[in-house]
């Protein structure tokens, strides 16, 4: 019988199967409308007929091939497990380091660092601005002297270290550098990743600090320099997992972190880069979300549309220029303050969709994050729950287990076209730094966000103990409480560091980076004098402030 023939066959069966369904529903009608987060329609079932257009070789091919909707490994964990990368840190450098070493005799593979507010945005923990928020939603970094301590006796060549950190990146790349250096390690054998993604910060998350187009400058300078210099280094993780908390869908999620790439690879292009010397350290950070399915597509999605667009419209001839890596977080968005205990079922499920998509590296949320930030208890079981499914249920034996899947494929295909639509219509508007700028990703975010809220308020969406069997009486989880005298170590650190350091090499340094900064001169090499000089991480971005002004946000459409 011919594919044609049996295709026919195919259609004339499911005619007859609906024709039957259809009395079942008219007396066992349907719970609900079945969509995706996204919004597309769930059909009642996925066939042979939504795969019909499907070319193995060229959508899917084998694992380790182009496009790599497989994967991006051949073996990929029947060879080594993902990542563990816990994301950590509060209070001082030293609570920090202590969680850190904990974390790493439980099993975890890699570090992730969280920085506190005033770090993010280049301020001094003695800064006024600061007061109230020194430690509290990470660690406190000011100088040298404080990521040494961050980083005492944790052999760097052994672990490689994820630093989300944005617009004073480059100030922490080169603090990690520097005790590096002093540790004895070359630089070509430390590894690990500067989120370094300022784009997605003008539309979802806020700890800018430089406008758009100079921030682009410091990037590439970034780039440039880790090319010569820390060639290991992952330079840049574009990150989907903040435009999604911000209440994206799963198709905006990744349509907006591939147009940031993009603006990313364009702007290193026309610096004089070749595409194949930065391209293969890119590396990407997306959201785990709660529609499992709908996650481990997109993420198969993501990777199709990466390859392509890096082959097709930038001429890579590298493999790994073309290969989507990424590093992987569960829903912070989705943890409810209500019966937290039930935030342990979301995450594992979250987790595994990651897994069953492909991601090479993962954080675990913890079961508490809603109240607080996480007590060593909950943040072992959420490291308990990547060992569960890397280690006993089987997830991680085969390659893309749920290929070939007439749903996963067809919401695979579906998730590149809607995404590509977006990409193309960006693109009309000038890239995504000019869309930016007209505020045109905000307002697709904010609508998003809007008719998700409103969903749940209707109850259209059910949150489990939110809007749907909540119970009372809830009693109190035994949450980690910050000390507040943490504030007061800090500052008396940063002055002791002041009175400690040679000011003449200090000044020096600012001055030289003021220069580059006013000069077309990569900045990287004299931030790292700066950092070695022991300058405050204020001091060093208060330099580039004044030079490059500090961003307002103006919405024009």
């Amino acid at each position: 019988m011919s594919d044609h023939d049996k295709i026919d066959e195919i259609k004339k069966a499911k005619e007859a199967w609906q024709q039957q369904v259809e009395k079942v529903i008219e007396k066992r009608p349907e719970r609900k409308d079945f969509k995706l987060d996204s919004g597309e329609p769930v059909e009642r079932v996925y066939d042979p007929l939504d795969m019909e257009k499907l070319d193995y070789i060229e959508d899917l091919n084998w694992p380790g091939e182009y496009p790599f909707t497989r994967g991006i490994q051949p073996t990929m964990y029947r060879g080594r497990l993902w990542t563990m990368r816990q994301y950590a840190g509060f209070g001082s450098a030293e609570e920090t380091n202590q969680r850190f070493r904990y974390l790493l005799d439980q099993g975890q593979t890699g570090l992730s660092v969280a920085f506190d507010l005033p770090t993010q945005i280049g301020y001094d923990s003695d800064h006024p601005l600061a007061r109230g928020e020194v430690g509290k939603v990470g660690v406190a970094i000011d100088t040298l002297a404080d990521m040494e301590i961050l980083m005492d006796n944790i052999p760097l060549d052994q672990v490689t270290t994820s630093m989300t950190i944005n617009a004073p990146a480059a100030v922490l790349l080169a603090m990690y550098m520097a005790v590096a250096e002093k540790q004895g390690m070359p630089m070509d054998k430390i590894g690990g990743t500067i989120q370094n993604d300022i784009l997605k910060e003008y539309v979802a998350r806020g700890t800018y600090i430089f406008p758009p187009r100079e921030s682009m400058r410091i990037i590439v300078d970034i780039f440039s320099f880790a090319v010569e210099n820390i060639p290991t280094w992952n330079t840049i993780s574009i990150s989907g997992y903040h435009i999604r908390e911000a209440g994206s869908t799963a198709v905006q999620e990744v349509a907006f972190t591939l147009s940031n790439a993009i603006a990313y690879v364009e702007a290193a292009l026309e610096a004089g880069l070749e595409v194949d010397q930065f391209a293969p350290r890119l590396s990407f950070f997306f959201n785990a979300h709660s529609n499992f399915f709908e996650e481990i597509a997109k993420f198969r999605a993501a990777r199709r549309i990466w390859a392509k667009l890096m082959k097709e419209r930038f001429g890579a001839k590298n493999e790994r220029s073309m290969m989507l890596r990424f590093h992987t977080q569960t829903a912070g968005s989705t943890l409810t303050a209500q019966q937290p205990d039930v935030n342990i079922m979301r995450v594992a499920y979250q987790a595994l969709s990651a897994v069953l998509g492909g991601t090479q590296s993962l954080h675990t949320n913890s079961r508490d994050e809603a109240l607080a930030l996480p007590s060593e208890h909950s943040v072992l079981l959420a490291l308990r729950t990547q060992q569960v499914i890397g280690y006993e249920i089987g997830a991680a034996d085969t390659v893309d287990p749920l290929g070939g899947s007439y749903f996963i494929e067809n919401l695979t295909d579906h998730i590149e076209g809607e995404v590509m639509r977006y990409i193309e219509r960006i693109d009309e508007i000038g890239g995504a730094v000019e869309a930016i700028e007209k505020g045109f990703i905000q307002k697709e975010i904010q609508a998003s966000a809007y008719e998700y809220q409103k969903e749940i308020e209707a109850q259209e969406r059910v949150v489990v103990g939110v809007n749907k069997f909540q119970t009372s009486g809830e009693q109190p989880m035994d949450l980690l409480k910050m000390d507040p005298a943490t504030s007061q170590r800090q500052v008396e650190r940063i002055k002791e560091v002041r009175l400690s350091r040679d000011q003449g090499k200090v000044s020096d340094a600012l001055q030289g980076l003021r220069k580059a900064a006013q000069s077309d001169e990569n900045v990287m090499p004299h931030i790292l004098e700066a950092v070695k000089a022991y300058a405050t991480l204020g001091e060093i971005c208060g330099v580039l402030r004044e030079v490059f002004g500090e961003y307002q946000q103006q919405i024009t459409i």
